[in-house]
């Protein structure tokens, strides 16, 4: 069956530039810069005062991130002519990529926390990345699939990709689709820490001294062209395809050759059918540091040789504006086809382009641009690029959008709490063990119980000169890498430079952000530890674990609570049935520093002893955690010998607009994800072997899961609770769940998984392990 072409058919744009479209496109076609003084916070010790910042007057009683969000998104919807009321909101779905999320109200309460040893710990718990994504799908409503993407600043430029998976398996009807970041105190501490910020507004791919900050959101309605022609709908573009790879190079500094931003604009062009000569028009990442603006036209001209197309930075216009980048591009190229216009790049300052690119100086150029290309790379080598397209645009070769391929998974391994890894897990689980031992005072609480991994044992195999640089949620993603080949075999050098990652993770790097945010309240610019700072963005983990393993191919990082497993599986399983990858390595991590703890067990649902009843009303411990699984397609596999020790079948999200922090008690939306999975997998309830459940000893959990098992005809079947004894990891759990049930905590044949996010998301997986 042929995939769905997909329809841009609403346009939401607010940055300095304009706090709407009109506004901003005007302003960016005709090179009128929105760059100017920073007014959100003191920056009379930082390298520049000069930031992209927003004018539009913000309400103070909602973070900056979720008004930008929100402001983008109305204007999206009425753009599109899409009447929510009319259609089906279980299947439309948010998929937003953000790398600080609602930072600025972090940073209150931390500097709360660390000026006065008060925790606010409502306000910690509503800040978290993945609420960007729970506070839009209540804002409008939003029902279906939801997912945050966290690839630093090519975030959003993900978010597209993960969007048009979902749309070519036809999971959903429309996507709501974008990107969002804020100013904010430690983006701005840690690029001065870095030397990176440019002391005059930036000028990228000419004098290339330094980038500029910038804020803002970019949102599109996404559906199928066919629907948006049923409806009525003007489409403004097509997205064509997207592409993704990872340098393994360096974990600030894209690769000097180009190679990876090479790989990752030639698979876009594949994924959407058409060849380099196509393209009329790039949007460069053109951040304006001396590396990047080396490095990307190195990568140009790798694919186009001495034909490379006209190009802009319109980061010259706007300021970097980190997770949201990409989709503000995406916007801006977007406009520049329907429009006829290449925007501008500004402020060249009279220098050349050094590598003879045409840059497209100081004024928008008319032009007829049909294909369009956007690039957004990142720290920790993460290179994306987004092909866009004038509607109905013919291509040069096949499209790459459908399923091709079976996918399995050839490898498993994972440690919680006081299991160091994987042996010591399974004999936990088979004698019974509860893995959270450790008990920790917190104030006003008291003693409580939490699974803590000893993180300098986990990571002994990792060499000494890499693990010095790695944050603890990175040591225990590279552990369970490390246990897994110990399990199941190194790749070879071949293998492993044909491997994608997926990284997932609940809540991110806790610990680096705390820390570095820590010494920035203390000591000011003196206190912003740069080599802290790299570890603050989501994907570090993803980074060091491709620098230790020489992982090339493709690459996303999400962020999404306790669906977190669940929905890496899935993207990871798309990918490969596409033939866009052979095999992806998923790794899934998460760390609770006291901190988080402190915040945790202050809420209700914690239990106050290591006995956990899931149903029992216990209460739930929270354990450190971390897995390993590796999947590949079918004829991978084969052709290298490797063991399958299970088939990926299906998958199913859902949502429901309940508010952040909060879940359903009827099951409902919990119980579609469920179906949603057997559906995929052409599989009757009474056909599943096992169900490894979510339930975790909070009664309020246990009690939403025990009605969805209900209302999806799941309530017979024989359960697992891994919960129980390994503790509430949020993001692993799902992935941990499989390993457990793997290593023969289930019988075989088909097993579910089961997973949910605190702010009413839920995802589901069927796969089968044979008789």
């Amino acid at each position: 069956m042929t995939t769905p072409r997909i329809a841009l058919t609403g346009l939401g744009l607010i940055t300095g530039a304009g706090d709407d479209v009109e506004k901003g496109w005007s302003s960016i076609s005709a090179g009128i810069s929105g760059i100017r003084t920073n007014t959100q916070f003191d920056t009379s010790q930082l390298l520049t005062d000069w930031a992209g910042m927003v004018t539009a007057p913000q309400p103070t009683e909602l973070d900056r991130c979720y008004s930008l969000a929100a402001t983008a998104i109305r204007e999206a919807l009425r753009n599109s002519g899409l009447d929510l009321d009319t259609v089906d909101r279980d299947r439309v779905a948010v998929v937003v990529g953000s790398s600080l999320g609602a930072m600025p109200t972090l940073e209150n309460v931390h500097r709360g926390l660390v000026h006065e040893g008060r925790l606010d710990a409502e306000q910690a718990v509503a800040s978290q990345l993945p609420c960007v994504g729970d506070y839009i799908a209540a804002e409008f409503d939003l029902r279906g699939p939801r997912v945050v993407l966290s690839n630093a600043c090519a975030a959003s430029a993900v978010a597209l990709g993960y969007a048009a998976e979902l749309l070519w398996k036809e999971d959903v009807d429309y996507v709501i689709c974008g990107g969002v970041d804020p100013l904010a105190e430690l983006s701005a501490y840690g690029f001065s820490a870095l030397g990176a910020l440019d002391p005059e507004p930036c000028s990228p791919m000419s004098a290339s001294t330094g980038l500029t900050l910038g804020e803002g959101a970019g949102f599109m309605v996404l559906e199928s062209a066919d629907r948006a022609d049923e409806r009525g709908a003007r489409v403004l573009a097509e997205l064509g395809g997207y592409g993704l790879s990872c340098d393994g190079y360096h974990q600030t500094a894209p690769d000097p050759s180009g190679k990876g931003a090479c790989a990752a604009m030639a698979q876009a062009l594949e994924t959407a059918g058409l060849v380099p000569d196509d393209v009329d028009y790039l949007n460069l990442h053109g951040t304006g540091t001396p590396a990047n603006d080396a490095s990307e036209p190195k990568a140009l001209k790798l694919l186009f040789g001495s034909s490379i197309p006209p190009a802009s930075s319109t980061k010259s216009i706007l300021g970097h504006t980190l997770g949201a980048a990409g989709a503000v591009e995406a916007v801006v190229s977007t406009l520049a086809i329907d429009r006829g216009i290449l925007p501008p790049t500004v402020n060249t300052r009279g220098v050349a382009q050094p590598f003879g690119l045409d840059v497209v100086p100081d004024d928008g150029r008319r032009a007829d641009p049909e294909v369009v290309v956007s690039n957004s790379f990142a720290f920790g080598g993460n290179n994306a690029s987004v092909v866009l397209n004038r509607p109905g645009r013919p291509g040069s070769a096949p499209r790459r959008t459908e399923s091709v391929h079976g996918v399995v998974v050839t490898g498993a391994a994972g440690l919680a709490g006081s299991a160091g890894n994987t042996e010591q897990l399974i004999a936990a689980l088979a004698d019974g063990r509860p893995c959270f031992t450790a008990l920790e005072h917190v104030d006003g609480v008291g003693e409580v119980p939490i699974g803590r991994v000893d993180v300098k044992s986990a990571s002994r195999g990792i060499n000494p000169s890499r693990a010095r640089r790695m944050d603890p949620l990175s040591l225990l993603a590279a552990a369970a890498v490390g246990d897994l080949y110990a399990r199941h075999g190194k790749p070879s050098r071949a293998e492993a430079e044909g491997t994608g990652i997926v990284f997932a993770t609940g809540y991110g790097p806790v610990t680096s952000v705390l820390q570095f945010h820590k010494g920035v309240l203390e000591r000011g610019i003196t206190g912003a530890n740069p080599s802290l700072f790299a570890n603050t963005v989501v994907n570090a983990a993803a980074g060091h674990v491709a620098m230790l393993h020489r992982y090339r191919g493709y690459t996303a990082t999400i962020a999404n609570g306790g669906t977190s497993s669940v929905l890496a599986l899935q993207l990871a399983a798309r990918v490969i049935a596409r033939g866009a990858a052979d095999r992806i390595m998923v790794v899934i991590a998460d760390e609770f520093p006291e901190q988080a703890l402190a915040t945790q067990a202050g809420l209700p649902g914690y239990a106050r002893s290591t006995r956990v009843v899931p149903d029992g009303r216990t209460g739930m411990v929270l354990s450190e955690g971390a897995a390993a699984i590796l999947l590949e397609s079918e004829a991978s596999a084969a052709a290298r010998g490797a063991h399958a020790l299970a088939t990926v079948k299906g998958y199913g999200a859902s949502g429901e607009s309940v508010g952040i922090g909060r879940i359903g008690r009827d099951g409902e939306a919990w119980a579609r994800a469920l179906r949603g999975a057997m559906a995929e997998a052409g599989t009757a309830p009474d056909e599943i072997g096992t169900v490894v459940s979510a339930a975790s000893g909070y009664s309020l959990v246990d009690h939403a899961q025990r009605r969805a098992l209900g209302l999806a005809g799941l309530a017979d079947r024989p359960l697992v609770t891994p919960k129980a004894l390994i503790g509430e990891t949020y993001g692993s759990a799902g992935a941990l769940g499989l390993v457990a049930a793997l290593s023969g905590a289930a019988p075989g044949g088909p097993l579910l998984l089961s997973s949910f996010a605190y702010g009413g998301s839920y995802a589901a997986a069927v796969f089968d392990t044979g008789a």
